[in-house]
């Protein structure tokens, strides 16, 4: 069995119009989505910016003794190293928000910590002074063979 059929033009629409409403239809989403990303990406850097990375700077200073050099004077010189070491940190990166110095001194080759220097930035802005924040090691004078 077989049938015949007649194939009867469409009176609502040709293939012509269908295809560019298709066309249309097709751009239409396209043309929303890159206009729409723009304003989208800046609605959620206003509402949740990106976090800034901020760190701490650490940094091991080495000084050596000078001949006749006696431990208090050794102390002063590392303390004006280590206040050098933090000002030039915070001087050198703004995402700096803390440093830790740690000075070491060498005497007839014996190393020792003598201090170490641990601020904040907002602290160092309001009193930069190595004597206000440094913690001082009370085994260096006999590690480095001072005698009292």
């Amino acid at each position: 069995m077989s049938q015949i059929c007649a194939h009867i033009p469409s009176s609502i629409a040709s293939f012509s119009v269908i295809s560019q409403i298709a066309r249309t239809i097709r751009i239409v989403p396209l043309v929303v989505l890159l206009i729409s990303t723009v304003p989208a990406w800046f609605l959620t850097e206003v509402i949740a910016p990106q976090v800034v990375r901020a760190y701490t700077a650490r940094v091991d200073l080495a000084i050596d003794r000078l001949p006749e050099e006696n431990y208090e004077t050794i102390v002063r010189r590392a303390e004006a190293a280590a206040r050098a070491a933090a000002q030039r940190s915070f001087d050198q990166d703004i995402l700096v928000t803390d440093v830790s110095i740690i000075v070491s001194v060498q005497s007839y080759g014996a190393i020792a910590p003598v201090l170490t220097l641990e601020v904040s930035r907002p602290e160092w802005r309001s009193r930069p002074d190595a004597q206000n924040w440094a913690t001082y090691f009370k085994t260096a004078r006999s590690l480095l063979l001072f005698e009292k």
